[in-house]
């Protein structure tokens, strides 16, 4: 990370990033920590890598804890997210992360999936960033939706992701006007970030212009860039792909 990035950041202002302690949203917990903010991480079952990552952020220097929440069930997740809200006097942003990326044509698509991807990649980051919303008032704050370049390019594949996907994205523009002038709303659409857990990367680069797979830091510094960047900057979804919805 850059000097610009490790000053930026300000102790005083608190960060909740749901699906944190894995993948991406580790890295993301990692660098928000390191740039100098207090981070709340979020973890639906995997309590340990909570509190391992925790005790790595704390053990250098940063400040951190955790909370535990299952976004297939929206009220319960709403209550954990409005308790940790409310007591945070320092509360500045809210990174909208955790999600479910299945496969699965139109016809394949049963109603269990459907709902599943629903409710975690739409329904609970609309309930918690109202719930954001209303804690932060009248003072400044900043919302990140993490998306998918599939988003604005629907295809036929990982049918029920995409278009919950697609729902975030809209919310991510109706929420900027919405929540004007004091809170900013973007998104990022990501790309080929990180190869499948399952290795099944296939020919995912050769419909990539770039050619690669992004590195992390050209994720986190975006993510730190629309935390810390000009407030003039809402309603904005940029793309993190190497050119992919471009094809």
């Amino acid at each position: 990370m850059t000097n610009t990035f490790q000053q930026a950041g300000d102790p005083e202002k608190t960060i909740v990033i749901t699906g944190s302690t894995k993948r991406l949203g580790k890295e993301i917990a990692l660098a928000v920590a390191e740039a100098g903010y207090s981070v709340i991480i979020h973890t639906s079952r995997s309590i340990p890598d909570a509190k391992n990552l925790v005790s790595q952020i704390n053990g250098n220097g940063g400040d951190a804890k955790f909370i535990s929440a299952n976004f297939l069930d929206p009220r319960e997740a709403l209550k954990v997210f409005s308790d940790a809200f409310n007591n945070e006097t320092s509360l500045y942003g809210l990174i909208n992360n955790a999600s479910i990326f299945e496969p699965g044509l139109f016809m394949e698509t049963t109603r269990e999936s459907w709902e599943s991807h629903f409710s975690i990649n739409l329904t609970t980051p609309f309930l918690i960033s109202k719930e954001f919303a209303r804690c932060v008032g009248e003072k400044k704050g900043r919302i990140i939706n993490m998306l998918d370049w599939r988003a604005l390019r629907p295809g036929k594949d990982h049918f029920a992701y995409t278009i919950s996907k697609s729902g975030l994205a809209a919310m991510t523009e109706a929420m900027a006007l919405a929540l004007a002038p004091n809170i900013t709303v973007n998104g990022l659409a990501l790309g080929a970030i990180l190869p499948p857990l399952d290795g099944g990367s296939g020919s995912i680069l050769k419909q990539v212009p770039q050619g690669r797979w992004a590195s992390i830091e050209e994720v986190t510094d975006s993510v730190l860039f629309l935390l810390s960047g000009p407030e003039y900057i809402t309603g904005e979804i940029i793309h993190i792909d190497g050119g992919r919805h471009l094809v």
